[in-house]
């Protein structure tokens, strides 16, 4: 059997490697992308992710960059604020309210907010544009062999492929870092996130809001109005047992839990759609690439969802990649290249994780001393300007 060439093959059709399948094929390289799954692409399938991603500012230029922007803007709804509630006294009321404003610091707003169904179905139909990009759905990587020169992987569907470069993008499990013996270090929380969309009266003013307590963070993230009706995306992290008792809740019973932890910024908040959950972890691989392979998204690292910080990670490796690959097109791969990837990148991801990990634990809080001091922290390094500024452009990615 012949064995097919390519530039780039990555494995993982996820947000990630899709964006990845069409950057690297609009800045002309050829590329093959697998995934085991075959993509949901609408928001009534019953297996459709309803989570939301929020892209900040600078995840904007590599969409861009991947001709991706002017099909998504349409459907995006802007992060103008980030508000910050600490209702973490006797009652759930609000006690402190802080909002983050991007005019303090840019002419944008923070960032953009789309459904992750909308989003495959988007980027499926930019790739299908590309002469030189495959998406290979249903389609799992089963061995991978490196030498210097090339990646030579084996598909379940009988094709071998040799590739100048890997991209492990295929989630916290990867079976490509798994291959190379790379070592991930693992951060558990007993957490689970409970993902919905709901409506309210308050229209949310393009603001984005967490409201904390314990357990872990509510968080409002605002999507575009639908038939003059104000929605919402939630994700409410909590303690695992308490998410599954969340999930067996009548719509009525649920309303008003989520009306009460929301410490009602919104007004009553009303169930549109369906419940899901999903584990909370934090990971971090011990390296970021090795022989013909890089990893990039959850291959490499893992955040619980504060601050949008996921797949806006996920999308600042995809931006060193592409920048080294257009560079120097004939080191794509080379161990030079890579070993720039994981400089550039692996110490700033490493970063994120530890900061991410510090936040989440400090959001879980349920001793009433320690939520003051939680809520105390918040006023002081608000209350400072700079310091204000400097988290808000430490938030974005930016330098």
């Amino acid at each position: 059997m012949s064995r097919a060439k390519t530039d780039i093959l990555i494995s993982g059709g996820g947000i990630a490697g899709l964006t990845a399948a069409a950057a690297f094929g609009e800045a002309g390289f050829s590329v093959i992308c697998v995934d085991p799954q075959p993509p949901v692409t609408e928001e009534a399938n019953s297996k459709a992710d309803l989570r939301t991603t929020a892209f900040l500012q600078p995840s904007r230029e590599t969409l861009q960059r991947a001709g991706l922007w002017d099909r998504l803007e349409p459907y995006a709804a802007p992060l103008a604020t980030m508000r910050i509630v600490d209702a973490g006294g006797e009652t759930p009321e609000p006690r402190i309210i802080k909002d983050f404003n991007a005019d303090e610091i840019s002419e944008l707003p923070f960032g953009w907010n789309l459904p992750n169904w909308l989003l495959r179905r988007e980027i499926i139909a930019k790739i299908q544009e590309l002469e030189d990009v495959t998406f290979l759905s249903g389609v799992k990587t089963e061995r991978v062999l490196t030498r210097v020169s090339e990646a030579i992987v084996s598909l379940s569907n009988g094709q071998s492929v040799s590739a100048r470069l890997l991209i492990a993008a295929d989630g916290r499990n990867s079976s490509v870092r798994e291959a190379l013996e790379i070592p991930v270090k693992t951060y558990r929380y007993g957490q689970k996130a409970l993902v919905f969309t709901v409506t309210h009266n308050i229209p949310h003013e393009n603001i984005s809001t967490e409201v904390h307590r314990s357990g872990g963070p509510f968080t409002l993230v605002p999507l575009p109005d639908t038939d003059g009706i104000h929605m919402s995306a939630v994700v409410w992290m909590e303690k695992a047992a308490e998410v599954e008792r969340l999930l067996t809740l009548d719509e009525e019973l649920f309303n008003q839990e989520i009306t009460t932890r929301s410490a009602q910024v919104l007004g009553p908040l009303t169930l549109k759609g369906r419940r899901t959950a999903w584990p909370i972890i934090g990971q971090l691989a011990s390296r970021m690439h090795g022989e013909r392979t890089a990893l990039m998204a959850e291959a490499a690292h893992v955040v619980p969802p504060i601050g949008a910080q996921g797949l806006n990670m996920s999308l600042g490796d995809l931006r060193a990649l592409l920048d080294l690959a257009i560079a120097n097109p004939s080191e794509l791969g080379a161990a030079t290249m890579l070993q720039e990837y994981d400089r550039v990148r692996h110490r700033e991801v490493k970063i994120r994780v530890l900061g991410v990990d510090m936040l989440n634990r400090a959001s879980m809080f349920g001793a009433q001393g320690l939520r003051d001091l939680r809520a105390g922290a918040l006023n002081t390094l608000y209350s400072v300007r700079p310091i204000r500024k400097t988290l808000m452009r430490a938030g974005l990615g930016a330098d």
